[in-house]
C-alpha cells in the first residue's frame, strides 16, 4: 500500500493573545510494514522544511522523523500516520500508530547493532518529546524550537 501525502496550511495559535498565525502541515499515511515510506517521509519533510530553522535543524528533524517512522513500521504490524506541523514557535512531528504497546528509550546493547537507539536519539536531540495514548494506539511526538541553535 503506497502512502499518501498532503501538505496544507493550518491555523496555529501564535501566542497567548489569541491571534492565529498560519502554519504549514505535512500529513502522510504510512502503509503497513512499508519501509519505502521511510525515505519518502524524509523527502516530504525536507520539502516542508526547505526555508525553516537554523542551519542543521532540518537535518535533525529528518533524523528524528526517520527514527519515529521506522519504529512505527518495524515494531507494529499496522499502518501509521505521520504529521509534521511548522509554525511560528517551531516544528512538531507526530507519528501515530494503532498498537497500544508504549515504547521506552533504552540504552542499546553493543550486540544490538543499529537497533535500540531511536528513542535515545529523540530524547537527546529534541527540545521536547513524548508519547500520547489514544483510544486505539498512541502517538510518539517531538518538537524542535524555531529559534534553538
Amino acid at each position: 500500500m503506497a502512502g499518501t501525502t498532503r501538505v496544507t496550511t493550518v491555523e496555529e495559535t501564535a501566542d497567548g493573545d489569541g491571534e492565529r498565525a498560519p502554519a504549514a502541515q505535512l500529513r502522510r499515511r504510512l502503509g503497513r510494514a512499508d519501509l519505502r515510506a521511510v525515505p519518502e517521509s524524509r523527502h516530504d519533510l525536507r520539502e516542508l522544511l526547505r526555508h525553516w530553522g537554523r542551519p542543521g535543524q532540518s537535518e535533525t528533524a529528518e533524523l528524528l522523523t526517520t527514527e519515529l517512522v521506522t519504529n512505527a513500521l518495524v515494531h507494529t504490524d499496522r499502518a501509521a500516520v505521520l504529521t509534521a506541523t511548522v509554525g511560528p514557535r517551531g516544528l512538531r512531528v507526530e507519528v501515530r500508530d494503532f498498537v497500544d504497546h508504549e515504547p521506552r528509550p533504552r540504552v542499546p546493547d553493543a550486540g544490538d547493532g543499529t537497533h535500540g537507539r531511536g528513542l535515545v536519539l529523540v530524547e537527546s536531540l529534541a527540545d521536547a518529546w513524548g508519547i500520547r495514548a489514544h483510544a486505539v494506539g498512541k502517538a510518539v511526538w517531538f518538537e524542535l524550537d524555531a529559534d534553538a541553535a
